[in-house]
């Protein structure tokens, strides 16, 4: 039984849910009636469109149709055998199935509903309505446990209209009271009507699903792509880094070397100085021994034979002079010194590896936020580098307040201090930032991201003044946005907290007043080849200050 139910749900036709008959078979697989088809196909003519009722396939021109023989001879047979065998134990309806409501004892599960009847019909209690000419009318669907919902609560009977007006299924009765003068229709109209929004919106999901699938083979073959760069990237860079450790360390060999080579040769130098200075010492002692027995002999005449006899002295060597020299440490002074220029280009050309690893980015910039809710996704905490602050600016509150004072501050030397009144971040920028200033007092405020190797002296160090920077400057009633000398008015209005947004990658600037709303004052588009710090430059106006807000 279990193989004749799985039979009588394949071989029926999907179109009127009956068994096949004069089955055909449609290229995209799905069979239906010969007639069925034909009908179907008869009222899309007018689209010359033909489509296949349950994939939706669009078939063009209309094909021909051809039987079936296997499946017609697989239906007559289900109808010989089918209805005789016993139920499988599988058949019976469970607690969670749709029971046949003409069963007696045990009920089998129904296979199908009759919107008419509003009952359930397992398989042989369905035949009369397959049979018999009085049930052609009636409606099969699949098996239903809702079918009362059918039946209108107030008067008893079938719902079988719609009420478009009300939005909602109704019974002929209702149409003559509460439903009167309403623009009602047969609920099959209004289900034709709905369907055919029902398959746009099924394309449009199919459609987009389809987007999506590619946009996910296109992901993951990014992910891969980006992966075997990594990989190589790491390889390059652990083949250069090795090449320049070897390079080190052949040169550090080379200055060994050297400092062997050239040890060997000033020790062998002083070794036969020192040679020469022994024998010279050794005859010298032997004549001065002879002196001495020679001053020691008390015959006159003996002495003055013995002292004509003795070899003249030989000439002394040159004196030994020992330079006062360092010996090898200005060897070490020289190979500090190329460290110390080694630490040093490093240290500036770090920025540029940093810099192209951060710009590795797979996915199309994210849009600008369009609310300040949206910006706090990139908030960026901002300390300010107490190195960088003019002598007369203070800072506090964690460093993230800076206020102009009259006294100057105690702050040591350092090459990255401004001469001007402004101060930079310690953070770098990078990517999507979002941070808020916010000013008081009446003296005017640059709000401003810059280039780190901006000038530290003089007026074209000032944000704004240079093509390294780029300033918002708040004043009473009025801001001005400028870069490279170039300053142009975008409010009148008075700001006392500014908003900034930055996405580095895709060259983007936004200038935000922000108060109960986040007004846009400018924005700029352009290109950062260089990573960005934020900064505050005060005009000097002793009180006035400028806080990087914490932001919640």
């Amino acid at each position: 039984m279990a193989g004749v139910q799985l039979q009588r749900e394949t071989l029926s036709c999907s179109i009127c849910l009956d068994l096949l008959m004069d089955p055909v078979t449609l290229t995209c697989g799905h069979s239906f009636c010969m007639n069925c088809i034909k009908d179907h196909w008869d009222s899309e003519e007018q689209k010359r469109i033909y489509s296949c009722p349950q994939c939706r396939k669009i078939f063009m021109p209309r094909p021909e149709l051809l039987k079936n023989v296997m499946l017609a001879d697989l239906v007559e047979e289900l109808k010989k055998t089918g209805l005789h065998d016993a139920p499988a134990e599988h058949c019976y309806a469970g607690a969670e199935d749709v029971a046949c409501d003409f069963c007696t004892g045990m009920k089998l599960k129904a296979l199908k509903s009759c919107l008419v009847c509003l009952a359930s019909y397992c398989e042989e209690h369905l035949q009369p309505h397959h049979q018999s000419p009085a049930f052609k009318k009636h409606k099969l669907v699949e098996p239903s446990k809702n079918l009362q919902e059918n039946i209108c609560p107030r008067h008893d009977k079938m719902m079988d209209l719609f009420c478009r007006t009300d939005q909602q299924c109704i019974c002929s009765l209702c149409c003559v009271d509460e439903h009167k003068d309403h623009d009602t229709v047969s609920a099959a109209a209004e289900r034709t009507h709905k369907q055919k929004d029902l398959d746009l919106s099924r394309e449009e999901v199919q459609q987009r699903l389809q987007d999506r699938d590619r946009d996910v083979k296109v992901l993951q073959q990014e992910r891969k792509t980006l992966t075997l760069s990594a990989d190589k990237a790491m390889k390059d860079t652990d083949e250069s880094f090795t090449e320049m450790m070897g390079l080190l360390q052949r040169r550090s060999s080379d200055v060994k070397q050297q400092i062997r080579s050239k040890l060997e040769t000033e020790v062998r130098r002083v070794s036969d100085a020192e040679e020469k200075l022994q024998q010279e010492i050794t005859e010298l002692k032997k004549r001065e021994a002879e002196l001495k027995q020679l001053s020691l002999t008390h015959d006159h005449n003996q002495f003055l034979l013995n002292y004509r006899l003795l070899s003249a002295l030989s000439p002394s060597l040159s004196t030994i002079n020992v330079r006062p020299l360092r010996h090898f440490e200005d060897v070490t002074e020289a190979v500090a010194k190329v460290r110390g220029q080694l630490q040093d280009f490093l240290t500036k050309t770090w920025t540029d590896i940093s810099l192209a690893v951060a710009e590795v980015d797979v996915l199309l910039p994210e849009p600008e936020p369009k609310t300040r809710a949206e910006s706090f996704r990139y908030s960026q905490e901002i300390t300010l580098d107490p190195n960088t602050a003019n002598k007369y600016l203070l800072l506090s509150e964690g460093n993230r307040k800076v206020t102009v004072m009259k006294k100057a501050q105690t702050y040591p030397h350092h090459t990255d201090r401004f001469t001007v009144y402004q101060v930079l971040s310690k953070e770098s920028l990078t990517r999507h930032c979002y941070w808020e200033v916010e000013r008081t007092g009446r003296g005017k405020v640059n709000v401003a991201v810059t280039y780190k190797n901006i000038s530290r002296s003089g007026p074209e160090c000032v944000f704004g003044n240079n093509d390294k920077s780029w300033a918002l400057v708040c004043e009473q009633n009025r801001c001005q946005f400028g870069h490279n000398r170039i300053w142009t008015d975008v409010s009148d209005v008075t700001v006392s907290r500014v908003g900034v947004y930055l996405d580095h990658r895709a060259g983007l600037l936004s200038f935000y007043r922000v108060s109960d709303t986040m007004t846009l004052l400018h924005r700029v588009q352009t290109t950062f080849t260089q990573t960005l710090y934020a900064g505050v430059y005060l005009y000097y106006s002793p009180g006035a200050t400028a806080e990087f807000c914490e932001l919640k």
